[in-house]
Parts: structure tokens; C-alpha cells; sequence
């Protein structure tokens, strides 16, 4: 059922999620259902990361009217709480060394060490190993919360070591009503932004807010409708790759500065004056990460694209279907009717199939704009290259 009802703080911003509030907070009242680690796993933007930090909030607190210690916790200034979500693709050795040693502190304010790692998706077999001890072998007190897609994306080992707790994916309606107390937004926009950003919460809220992002989206998707041989499939290809490197870089272009200006600074090197040889590696390493933070960025970004194109292509198969009850781009309705009447159901599975194969080979390093021309050359041919 949809959560009417706020929560009780720390626990007001986790939204539909009931039975998930419910476990958590009897774990953190009492010992003997607590766990020493915990796996938070559910789709993107179905508030994973919101409800760490709430139960983070929970576990230090001395008792439950302890909001002063809470609210540190959710500014992340609480000094028994280590939280890490990475920029970059993938969580360093490093810095799950740093989170294990970091785990063998004994709480200094609260009740207890709580360690929350929001992308633990991201760790490869050797990051994972490093995790290993400090999970067969935890220490008193500390608390490990980890959070991703599903337990598949975790090493057997990792997941044999914790306990799981599956988020329920929000209805369309529960987001929009949320998107709508949270920033005042009609309830026709809201309700359109949950559907296209198919009930993912930080999606729908940029959607919602940001109107030049939902104009690129209806873009995206109408030129790609619109291709119609290999030429548009390469020239279509082109601009979505430009238009998400441009907002990769309008993301991340103020925090770099912001970044660079705050190093220069703590190492007294006044704007425009020349950078000493001896302080060049700082430099250098933090323009490394930055750059690291941006393949990410522009990664994520594609990815988003290619969730948008296969709602697309879902559409068209409920159409072929005879489904039209639930369509996700219902404002396209006419174009991917006549899509659905001009193509066997077979071709749209192809296409569906290549988006998954289109994902695969990002991940594997395959530079974006080659295989976003592959992905379009499919969909105006119904062969894959």
C-alpha cells in the first residue's frame, strides 16, 4: 500500500518503503535482531542510499528523541559514521583499506561505528577480498550497510556474510506524490517525470524540475524514432553522445573548479600565479580524479539514455501486443503505434536485445559513440552489424 504517513525522523524521507522502515528500525532498538552487516539492495532511485543513512541515523542515536545526533549523521558530520560513494566507475583498494581501518575505531559519540559504502556494485573480486576480514571477523560496535542494485552484483562471499533486505520498487503514483510535496511541482508534471524516469526517485525529481531536461529527452527519443538509414543512425548517434558529454561536463565543470580553486588555496598559491614543481603531483592527482569522476558522469549519463530508448522500444512490444494500458511514453503514443503496425514483434525484440548487448559493451570500454551507431544501425535495419 502507499505510505500516506510520514515516518518518524530519522526515517521521513524514505518513501514506500514500510516493511523495509519496519525491520531496520527494530534492528537498531534492539540488539539481538541487529546484524553486523547488511546488504541494501533494490533498484535505481528506489531510495537505497536514503534508508542507509536513516538507519545509520538510528544506530548511533542514543535514544530515539536523539535528533541532535541524527541530523549530524544525515549533514555527514557525525564522527561514527563513515559513508563512501564513489565519482569514479569503480571503488578503489584504497579506499576500502581506508573503510576497514577506519572500521576498527570504537564509536567516540554514538552506540555505535556504522560504515555505509552507497556503490558497493562497484568494487571488483580484489576490492571485495580486502572487505572480506573486517566482515567474517567484525568488530564490537561497528555496523557495515551496504547498497546495491541486487545481490548478484556481489561476490558469494560478501553476500554469505550479510544480512539482505530487498527494497520494493515505488508505484508511479507514490513518486509523483512525493515529487510534488518535495518541491511543489504540478501534479500532471510530476506524475510525467515518474513515468518517464520509470519511478526512479532522483531521476523523476530532476525531471520534474529541470525543463531543459525533459525537452532533451523528447528530443532524444523523436530523433531516434526518426531515423530512418545509416547515415541519421550516425549522425543521430553523434548529437546524443555531444549532448551528453555537454551535460557530463555542465555537472561536474563548477565542482572541479571549486576543487582546484580549494587545493590552490590550502597550499597558498594565489589564482593565475604559476603551480611549483613541488606541488604539481597534488595537482596532477587531483585532475586525475576529477577526470575519473567524469567518465562516470558521462557513463551514467549514457546509461540514462539508454534506459529512455528501451521504454521506448518496450512501448512498441505492448502496443504489438495489444497492451496500451501501461505505456511509459504515452505523449508518443501515435508514433509508436505506427511503429508497432509498421514492424513484426520480432524486430523490436532485436532491437531490445541489442540495447542489453549496447550495455555490456560500455562496460567493457567499447567508446560510447560506436556503440551507440551499432544500436541505431539495428534499429533502422532490424539486423544487428
Amino acid at each position: 500500500m502507499p505510505q500516506t504517513v510520514a515516518a518518524p525522523f530519522p526515517w521521513a524521507d524514505v518513501w514506500g518503503q514500510d516493511a523495509a522502515v519496519d525491520t531496520l528500525r527494530n534492528a537498531a532498538s534492539d540488539p539481538s535482531a541487529l546484524s553486523h552487516a547488511w546488504l541494501i539492495t533494490g533498484p535505481p532511485g528506489s531510495g537505497r542510499s536514503t534508508l542507509a543513512h536513516a538507519f545509520a541515523a538510528a544506530l548511533v542515536a542514543d535514544h530515539p528523541d536523539d535528533e541532535a545526533s541524527m541530523r549530524q549523521v544525515l549533514a555527514g558530520t557525525h564522527p561514527d559514521v563513515t559513508a563512501l560513494r564513489t565519482d569514479k566507475v569503480i571503488i578503489t583498494i584504497a579506499e576500502a583499506r581506508a573503510l576497514v581501518e577506519r572500521s576498527y575505531f570504537a564509536p567516540s559519540a554514538g552506540r555505535y561505528r556504522v560504515i555505509v559504502v552507497e556503490d558497493a556494485d562497484r568494487m571488483v573480486e580484489r576490492t571485495s577480498n580486502v572487505l572480506l576480514k573486517a566482515l567474517e571477523e567484525p568488530p564490537e560496535q561497528t555496523v557495515w550497510i551496504l547498497c546495491a542494485p541486487s545481490e548478484a552484483d556481489l561476490l558469494p562471499t560478501i553476500r554469505s556474510r550479510v544480512r539482505s533486505l530487498r527494497l520494493r520498487e515505488p508505484d508511479v503514483a507514490d513518486v509523483a506524490r512525493l515529487i510534488t510535496l518535495r518541491t511543489g511541482v504540478d501534479e500532471g508534471i510530476a506524475e510525467q517525470a515518474a513515468r518517464h524516469a520509470q519511478r526512479h526517485i532522483g531521476m523523476a525529481q530532476r525531471l520534474a524540475t529541470d525543463e531543459a531536461a525533459r525537452r532533451r529527452r523528447d528530443e532524444t527519443l523523436r530523433s531516434v524514432l526518426g531515423v530512418r538509414g545509416v547515415s541519421d543512425a550516425v549522425e543521430v548517434a553523434g548529437r546524443i553522445i555531444q549532448a551528453a558529454t555537454d551535460d557530463a561536463k555542465a555537472l561536474t565543470a563548477e565542482r572541479d573548479a571549486a576543487e582546484r580553486a580549494s587545493l590552490l588555496r590550502m597550499v597558498g598559491i594565489a589564482e593565475g600565479q604559476a603551480v611549483p614543481p613541488a606541488l604539481r603531483t597534488q595537482i596532477s592527482a587531483l585532475e586525475d580524479d576529477q577526470k575519473k569522476r567524469a567518465t562516470r558522469s558521462l557513463r551514467d549519463g549514457i546509461d540514462r539514455v539508454l534506459t529512455d530508448l528501451q521504454s521506448l522500444f518496450r512501448d512498441v512490444v505492448m502496443l504489438q501486443f495489444g497492451r496500451d494500458d501501461e505505456l511509459i511514453n504515452r505523449e508518443l503514443r501515435e508514433d509508436l503505434a505506427a511503429l508497432a503496425a509498421a514492424w513484426p514483434e520480432t524486430r523490436t525484440l532485436v532491437v531490445l536485445d541489442h540495447l542489453a548487448d549496447t550495455r555490456q559493451s560500455l562496460e567493457r570500454n567499447v567508446a560510447p559513440l560506436l556503440a551507440l551507431e551499432s544500436l541505431l544501425v539495428t534499429v533502422t535495419s532490424g539486423r544487428t552489424p
